[in-house]
């Protein structure tokens, strides 16, 4: 696989983004739009203004919020996601037949391979025992793609190279992916994603994968006197739940595959569930409690960035450990966590890269980002820009502002980008991101067409 740089996958049907005519043009008039007419003027000669987001609300569950058809048409944003297939995606429904999304199923699955797999390598379901071995089950080796060839591998004494459901992982020594593939996504006139113009491109480079070597595996036959027992920390409640369901699923089908290889260390695997609720809330604090207190070895979760940042001390601290499938904020990287931190989800220096090149690939000469205040939207904020200012933007044709995800309203923040009348807007926020759309629709520079 080609890395280094962004590298198209899947050829995007229409690849220009279709934009909005700020003056309320019809959708026969946005359809005729091409890709040298973004961030341009429409035929009537108003500008046209291209609609941005990310992973915390590119997902069907934003289409539910809006009713007029062609509200979110031609909205554009990145995911982490790769093309996962139907063979996997027919399993997540058997485990919950009411999904609609995918988004980080992929990365919780792998998730809990790894932990399975650090601890029957280390015999131990201590998490401060396998959490050396982590990384190195990422990079190097043998490849192998499910739990029953990895663990014939480690029994065998060899050494292990995971390629996951999310792809080749390959850990930095910070335990997160040194590379990644992201989704490009669109809205149809329907306010739901079309699948048929959604592209993968891939950030980041292995080339900065961790290249020590793990422990030694232990001998074959290392039985444990207890289950590993894995807890989850996801979205059931909040406004990260949309994503709470492929999350979950994802946990529960790795979960399903493990035990039926034969579990780990002679035993299966235990699953504790608990939500992580989000950070206006307390719930993460209570149930990371309850999961410390049931004797889990391993948290998977939160999803927020926020929400992971109030507990990783204390789940760290008490020996265990924590494995986020969709934390993205950079604040992890760095992060003093005793070596039982990681995550599968890639941080958003990567996610930011995909992003820009979207943005400057578009056309867009001016563009305003509004971001929900919390380490995930300032944080993805800041590197977008960083990396428009690297791709030739200069700093006064980028305006950044910084919203309160709990406020009443966000009429200010709409007026400013209003004001602003740049050439794309991005959105960085989560559930809340319906009701800045829908203000952005109103002021006529929204997807709205």
């Amino acid at each position: 696989m080609r890395t280094g740089t962004i590298v198209r996958a899947t050829a995007l049907s229409g690849a220009a983004l279709l934009a909005l005519s700020a003056c309320g043009g019809s959708s026969d008039d946005a359809a005729s739009g091409s890709a040298g007419s973004t961030g341009g003027a429409a035929s009537g000669g108003a500008k046209q203004v291209n609609i941005y987001g990310t992973d915390g609300n590119m997902g069907n569950a934003l289409g539910e919020d809006f009713q007029a058809d062609g509200a979110l048409a031609g909205m554009k944003g990145t995911t982490p996601l790769t093309e996962l297939g139907p063979e996997f995606t027919d399993r997540l429904k058997e485990v919950d037949p009411a999904l609609k999304d995918f988004n980080y199923a992929g990365e919780s699955y792998d998730a809990v391979m790894l932990v399975a797999m650090a601890a029957q390598s280390a015999g131990s379901t201590d998490a401060r025992t396998f959490g050396p071995y982590v990384n190195a089950l990422t990079v190097g080796g043998d490849k192998c793609s499910d739990f029953a060839a990895c663990l014939a591998i480690i029994n065998a004494g060899g050494d292990v190279d995971y390629d996951g459901i999310s792809g080749p992982l390959s850990f930095a020594e910070a335990g997160e992916p040194a590379q990644a593939s992201f989704g490009l996504l669109q809205f149809g006139t329907d306010n739901a994603l079309d699948d048929s113009k959604t592209e993968f491109v891939i950030a980041g480079d292995e080339a900065n994968a961790a290249t020590e070597a793990g422990p030694a595996p232990v001998p074959a036959g290392a039985a444990s006197d207890t289950p590993l027992t894995i807890g989850t920390l996801l979205p059931e409640t909040g406004n990260l739940a949309f994503l709470g369901p492929p999350e979950v699923a994802g946990v529960q089908l790795a979960i399903n595959d493990v035990n039926a290889a034969g579990g780990v260390l002679g035993k299966p695997v235990t699953l504790v569930t608990g939500d992580s609720g989000d950070a206006s809330t307390d719930t993460a604090t209570q149930t990371v409690d309850r999961l410390l207190q049931s004797g889990v070895n391993a948290i998977v979760g939160a999803a927020s960035s926020g929400v992971s940042l109030t507990v990783i001390d204390t789940i760290t601290q008490a020996g265990v450990m924590q494995i986020s499938p969709a934390n993205t904020s950079d604040q992890f990287t760095e992060y003093a966590d005793q070596g039982l931190y990681f995550r599968t989800a890639p941080p958003d220096t990567l996610q930011a890269t995909a992003l820009s090149d979207l943005i400057l690939q578009d056309g867009n000469n001016t563009v305003g980002i509004l971001a929900t205040n919390d380490p995930y939207g300032t944080g993805l904020a800041e590197n977008t820009k960083n990396n428009l200012v690297a791709g030739g933007l200069s700093e006064d044709s980028i305006q950044t502002v910084v919203y309160d995800p709990q406020a009443a309203n966000y009429d200010a923040e709409v007026q400013q980008m209003t004001t602003f009348a740049p050439d794309g807007i991005v959105v960085i926020g989560f559930e809340e991101s319906s009701r800045i759309i829908q203000g952005l629709n109103t002021q006529g520079v929204g997807p709205q067409r």
